[in-house]
């Protein structure tokens, strides 16, 4: 099968996002598919507001439907809602071919975190990008219930897998863990305002705080709390050898749609502190491989006291091949002669339609 991955965001960002999407073109191409991806790599772009990091593709139309006309896909998937994922809907739209959306991140939180835009507007427009799409994706059945409730219709699971070859626990510590405080009390990811690091790192707790990742919130949270060690981003096998020396992992994200590093240090043997909220909630066995509170020390406390062996042993139920099954499951096959409609402009795929319905009217 050929399948098309349209997304806005793609290397060289490091995000659950990209993970994912990286982690889920390897595998299906293992499978045996053909993967095409569609990002803003080689693309004029401009920096997205609050998370510089993402580019968002500046007219990336032509390059959609020169990309989709050569290659053909038997589906089509867009995981994101920027530019590039906006081009391709468009397009598909235009033409009457099937796809399928992912809700990746809760941006009416995000946003709503920055600005003074209502909530109920960010969902009455991601309910309309999505509700475009024979299905949307999502990662937990928590987030299904939540994006229901908000209206929104046709939602498949899609959950998460951890590559178990890298991350998996360590005899000997990482060395620049080797002479700080026990417990290590690592937070793992982007540094922004809506991941809630300030309820971490402002505890009253003994040991070390450690923060793996980097982000426009970096330098203000290093001011507030100069006793934490700020590693920077990490990646492949020296972010698992250094999470896999922590004793706990803290979590104290909100809005997190997964929380891809949970399964991660469970992986490496590294027990989960969060609150009780989507996300957490899915992916954590309450008291056997992480603990849920909505104070976050007592959380800590009771997770440092877990069984490490056991977090290790739950994380291999998390495979990106099962994963990986569950997003081919949910794919809108589009079919032959749709397929065909996106080797032509959008002019003959008009006239086609109408010169469809004069012939049906004059025999009629």
């Amino acid at each position: 099968m050929r399948i098309v991955l349209a997304t806005d965001a793609w290397t060289p960002q490091t995000n659950g996002v990209v993970t994912t999407l990286k982690a889920t073109a390897e595998t299906l191409t293992r499978f045996g598919h053909s993967v095409r991806v569609l990002s803003p790599q080689g693309l004029s772009s401009i920096p997205c507001p609050s998370y510089p990091e993402i580019r968002l593709a500046v007219n990336p139309g032509p390059y959609v439907a020169r990309e989709l006309k050569a290659f053909r896909p038997h589906a089509i998937h867009i995981a994101t809602e920027g530019t590039v994922g906006l081009a391709v809907r468009r397009y598909c739209r235009h033409r009457g071919v099937p796809f399928t959306t992912s809700y990746h991140t809760r941006y009416p939180e995000y946003v709503a975190a920055r600005w003074p835009v209502p909530i109920g507007v960010s969902y009455a427009w991601l309910r309309r990008f999505h509700g475009a799409a024979r299905r949307t994706f999502v990662s937990s059945r928590t987030l299904e219930r939540q994006l229901a409730a908000h209206g929104f219709a046709r939602l498949h699971l899609w959950r998460r897998g951890v590559d178990l070859r890298r991350f998996r626990p360590r005899a000997a510590p990482h060395p620049e863990l080797a002479d700080l405080p026990r417990p290590v009390m690592a937070y793992v990811g982007r540094l922004a305002v809506e991941k809630n690091i300030d309820a971490f790192l402002g505890l009253d707790l003994s040991g070390t705080k450690l923060v793996i990742g980097d982000g426009p919130e970096r330098a203000a949270l290093a001011a507030r709390y100069p006793a934490a060690r700020f590693t920077g981003y990490r990646h492949g096998e020296e972010l698992a050898a250094l999470l896999a020396g922590c004793d706990v992992l803290v979590f104290p994200s909100l809005t997190d749609t997964f929380g891809l590093t949970m399964i991660e240090a469970l992986a490496c043997g590294v027990p989960v502190a969060a609150f009780p909220v989507a996300g957490p909630l899915d992916v954590l066995e309450a008291d056997v491989t992480g603990v849920l509170h909505t104070d976050l020390a007592a959380a800590i406390g009771g997770a440092l006291r877990l069984d490490r062996h056991v977090c290790a042993e739950r994380a291999a139920t998390f495979s990106w091949e099962a994963a990986s099954a569950q997003f081919l499951a949910g794919l809108a096959p589009i079919p032959a002669p749709l397929r065909a409609t996106l080797a032509v402009s959008r002019s003959s795929v008009i006239i086609a339609r109408m010169t469809a319905r004069l012939t049906a009217g004059t025999r009629s």
